[in-house]
């Protein structure tokens, strides 16, 4: 059996509201088009399932992006993207990720804060500002942003499949399509 380009991770964070799984979802089929065995893993998806038993203290976040790490990890060994969609806070969080995985691409969806206020449809940052909830990204507790994303992406003035394909451009010139792409080293 030959083996294809091996896999690798594409994990997007940013603020809640950012966009991450809408542009995730963006990315899938047009991964899959180009020949790639490609899955969401979106993080309030998997806190259903694996990380149920979970707060949203910082250490219960940083357990929760290291389970989501893990599974990535095993798609990604097999030759798999997985798209992660997370809001990953913490630079050692994504730090961690990062070495765990090794083929990993950190995709920050920039996205101003009011933009993303504007955007809640869960409502979340309204309840997070009248005290309904407590340690919310980018108002109770800090989102602290990559310095060293392999892809920003820059979404207050572009679609999600415009994000899309502005990543997968990106992917392509890195040489992460082709498989040519060689992993910085963890920070």
């Amino acid at each position: 059996m030959t083996r294809g380009p091996p896999g690798f991770c594409l994990w997007l964070t940013g603020l809640p509201s950012a966009g991450k799984t809408t542009i995730g979802k963006e990315l899938i089929p047009r991964l899959v088009a180009r020949g790639w065995y490609a899955d969401l893993l979106d993080g309030d998806e998997i806190r259903l399932g694996l990380s149920a038993d979970l707060g949203f203290d910082r250490k219960s976040r940083e357990t929760h992006a290291s389970r989501v790490a893990f599974c990535a990890k095993l798609l990604a060994r097999n030759g798999a993207i997985p798209v992660v969609t997370l809001i990953s806070p913490y630079r050692s969080s994504r730090a961690q990720a990062r070495a765990t995985i090794g083929r990993f691409v950190e995709v920050y969806v920039n996205t101003p804060l009011t933009v993303c206020e504007d955007r809640d449809v869960k409502g979340l940052y309204k309840k997070a500002r009248a005290g309904q909830i407590k340690e919310m990204t980018g108002v109770d507790d800090p989102y602290e942003p990559p310095e060293h994303a392999e892809i920003v992406v820059e979404t207050q003035n572009a679609t999600p499949a415009q994000s899309a394909e502005f990543i997968l451009g990106e992917l392509d010139r890195q040489g992460w399509l082709s498989g040519t792409a060689v992993p910085a080293p963890a920070a």
